[in-house]
């Protein structure tokens, strides 16, 4: 079994690199010329939804429904790079939405569907990504963490459920063999490489000295299927076993090898937070898992419910497989490294 990457030893790199990038600079240059520009495009894995206090804050006239929030891994990069600059300050942008698909980088504009405080008549669309972020000649880094609504994986994840609920049902073998009009799984990831070609093209041609680097997806499904309690609510309640192993293999590792493959035809930098996360899934308990289950701790200001779903009832808010602080924090020291590694190569 693969372990966890020691978070120390990252630190110690992190800093190391940042005080190599200073030494490429005159003294007193850190700050006094213009910022490096970072923009952080993404969805809910970028954005944070529940973990941290709501950018803007609740009330703020400013808020989109996008549900960004402090302590996702933006955030956390952005005050370690303004602790330990590499060379010059870093600006962040972070236009992260949670619920983006890939066509809403660069395609497509987006209509949040935050549960939190949502206005009248609900939420206005909001611009591509590369727009909002305003991306040009001038942009230094570009971070990109998408994809997995374009399966779309939580729908995936909810006919799992579905099909848990019955004794013969297999989401497995629905989306192997789907039904009439539905795509299959190697033609949603099929799909989802093609967009992903398109979005990485968008972002080149929209920022054209930019370093791009794509963020992986973490170990959301735990290695061995029957490690999860089918009656916990708290992890993956109903989903078959079988179905845990066929989610983990054949969708999730499979999308993140789809986006790997396309960042380095792009001669881009993938980030594995995969390797990292292993034994830190949905299914671990409390204090171990990186990843809330289907209900899981989040900060009071979040729903809890979600369409029929109600986490109320064992005192849980609707996380739905998403990032706990401990799995930002695992994210954000990876993606922290391959900024400054990035900074330095320019």
């Amino acid at each position: 079994m693969r372990h966890p990457v020691s978070r120390p030893r990252l630190r110690a790199l992190t800093v190391g690199l940042a005080l190599a990038a200073s030494a490429l600079l005159p003294a007193g240059s850190a700050g006094a010329a213009d910022p490096y520009e970072w923009a952080a495009l993404g969805d809910s894995y970028t954005a944070g939804g529940f973990v941290g206090d709501p950018l803007p804050a609740l009330g703020d006239p400013a808020r989109d429904g996008c549900d960004r929030t402090s302590d996702a891994y933006p955030g956390l990069v952005e005050r370690e790079l303004e602790e330990f600059p590499p060379g010059k300050t870093v600006h962040l942008t972070n236009v992260s939405c949670g619920n983006a698909t890939i066509k809403n980088i660069a395609g497509e504009k987006q209509t949040p569907i935050s549960p939190v405080q949502p206005p009248a008549g609900g939420w206005t669309a909001v611009d591509t990504q590369i727009e909002r972020a305003g991306l040009n000649a001038e942009t230094d880094v570009v971070t990109i963490g998408v994809g997995g609504n374009s399966l779309p994986f939580g729908g995936m994840l909810l006919k799992c459920l579905e099909e848990g609920a019955s004794v013969t049902g297999s989401c497995r073998d629905h989306y192997t063999n789907p039904p009439e009009g539905e795509e299959s799984i190697q033609q949603k990831l099929d799909r989802v490489q093609d967009e992903y070609v398109e979005m990485l093209a968008a972002v080149h041609e929209a920022a054209p000295d930019a370093k791009v680097i794509t963020v992986g997806y973490p170990a959301v499904l735990p290695e061995d299927g029957s490690a999860c309690n089918r009656l916990a609510l708290t992890e993956l309640s109903l989903i078959k076993h079988a179905d845990v192993d066929w989610l983990r293999e054949d969708v999730l590792k499979q999308l993140n090898h789809r986006i790997q493959q396309v960042t380095s035809f792009f001669g881009d930098r993938y980030v594995d937070v995969y390797s990292s996360s292993v034994g830190h899934d949905a299914c671990q308990p409390a204090g171990t898992k990186w990843v809330e289950g289907i209900c899981g701790d989040a900060a009071d200001y979040w729903t809890t419910s979600v369409g029929a779903l109600n986490c109320a009832v064992v005192g849980k808010r609707a996380t739905l497989v998403h990032p706990n602080a401990d799995g930002y924090a695992n994210t954000a020291a990876h993606v922290e490294r391959a900024i400054r590694i990035a900074l330095l190569e320019r």
